[in-house]
């Protein structure tokens, strides 16, 4: 029987006189599946559960942060212990510089790096740098591929700007938008092109290394490694949005998995262990350009939040002491299990993966792009995404979305996904219910 979500019905009411939407970030919304958000009350491990009492197996996982599960005891006790200290002091504390050599240690490009308070403020002060370092304003970045809602960014954006079907936003000048390039993802030929016409103008070319933002969408063969020798011959950056990929496909992230070593790296999410945080590093050169070492201005008050440096730390530490490859076979074998589902029920399925993170589009054709993501069947990914939350799984309520799998989840977890993925599809494709 479907969850009746009396208190959530009553909450998301209440939410739309006070809030735009109802919600304070838009995909969460439920536009892009139909129906009205779950309202949650409470978390633990791999376990969600809304204000009408619902427990749900959890693959959004906070939109990637919480690859340890919610509620971590040892990242709660961080957290207790810093709020215990102060919540914030304006000034600098030893629990920043921790997080500074953590995330320097482990990602290969990152020398220097200046916390913020958002994954978005990070795209946009790396994007900032980028201009400053060449003289150059022309930027340069993928269809589908989302970076936070900073003007210059958000021209043919992924998550929620593509569930909810718009090419950019209102409240964009013309003339910002006129300094962004946006090109097909995984097209390098493209870019070749791009390059050859206007190159001397190009300040940087900023990508999700593995995309995450129109569903899970990895990246072709030599199509990294073309971004690097592009940029590097015609003298622009090249920023790494790693804001999802940074140590959840491994310490190092995408950088270390495919041998790629950026100019700059955007990073947020689980370097803050579940609290807002975001980061952007890249070489001791060009950080030295950030004020007040050097001219480039940017400032946050909460820029280095203690408990949010303490979550991150935490998070980090346990991490350092994690097996990602069991992780990543535990997510392989969960994939293929729902995969096979599908088949046995004749209903079309791609299933895109990277590490712990996947996504399964309603299409007969590989997804490459965001061209070939929109092709695929929204509505039929709406069905499938009811038809689940109705079995107590909760997927991102959106077709443009990753589905995350957390050091949490465990093998009964796993076997409650399967049993509802198969009764799921079973639905879908119109066939009776086994008893």
């Amino acid at each position: 029987m479907s969850p009746a979500p009396t208190h959530s019905q009553a909450l998301f009411e209440a939410a739309r006189a006070l809030i735009p939407g109802g919600v304070n970030s838009p995909v969460r919304a439920f536009l892009g599946v139909g129906g009205e958000p779950r309202f949650i009350a409470r978390a633990k491990g791999a376990r969600i559960t809304d204000v009408d009492g619902y427990t749900f197996i959890d693959y959004v996982c906070s939109w990637g942060p919480l690859i340890l599960g919610h509620a971590h005891p040892r990242v709660i006790d961080a957290v207790q212990r810093a709020a215990a200290r102060g919540t914030s002091f304006g000034a600098p504390t030893a629990g920043e510089v921790e997080l500074a050599r953590r995330i320097a240690a482990a990602l290969p490009s990152v020398e220097k790096v200046r916390l913020v308070s958002s994954g978005t403020e990070a795209a946009m002060s790396a994007v900032r740098l980028a201009r400053a370092a060449t003289g150059r304003d022309v930027l340069v970045k993928f269809d589908g591929c989302y970076h936070g809602h900073a003007d210059s960014l958000l021209v043919e954006a992924g998550s929620g700007v593509a569930t909810l079907g718009i090419p950019g936003s209102p409240g964009v000048p013309e003339a910002t938008a006129r300094l962004t390039r946006s090109l097909p993802y995984n097209d390098i030929d493209s870019v070749r092109r791009l390059f050859q016409a206007e190159g001397s103008a190009i300040a940087a070319v900023i990508v999700e290394p593995v995309a995450a933002n129109m569903g899970v969408v990895p990246p072709a063969p030599g199509f990294l490694s073309g971004l690097r020798e592009v940029t590097r011959a015609a003298g622009a950056l090249l920023i790494f949005d790693e804001v999802i990929t940074g140590f959840r496909l491994g310490l190092g992230g995408a950088q270390a998995l495919y041998g790629i070593r950026p100019d700059l790296t955007i990073l947020g999410k689980i370097i803050g262990g579940g609290l807002p945080i975001g980061a952007y590093g890249g070489r001791s050169d060009l950080m030295a350009m950030i004020a007040p070492e050097g001219p480039v201005y940017q400032a946050g008050t909460l820029s280095g939040n203690p408990v949010a440096v303490a979550a991150g730390n935490e998070t980090l530490r346990v991490l350092e002491r994690s097996d990602y490859d069991l992780l990543d076979k535990r997510t392989e074998a969960l994939v293929e299990r729902m995969k096979a589902s599908a088949s046995a029920e004749g209903v079309p399925t791609v299933w895109n993966r990277a590490g712990s993170m996947f996504t399964c589009f309603f299409t007969e054709e590989g997804v490459t792009d965001y061209a070939s993501a929109k092709r695929a069947d929204a509505k039929r990914y709406a069905a499938f995404f009811h038809e689940m939350l109705k079995r107590r799984i909760y997927l991102a309520p959106s077709a443009f979305e990753a589905a995350f799998v957390s050091l949490a989840h465990e093998e009964r977890d796993f076997e409650q996904t399967v049993k509802a993925a198969a009764k799921s599809f079973r639905a879908l494709a119109g066939s009776p219910e086994a008893p």
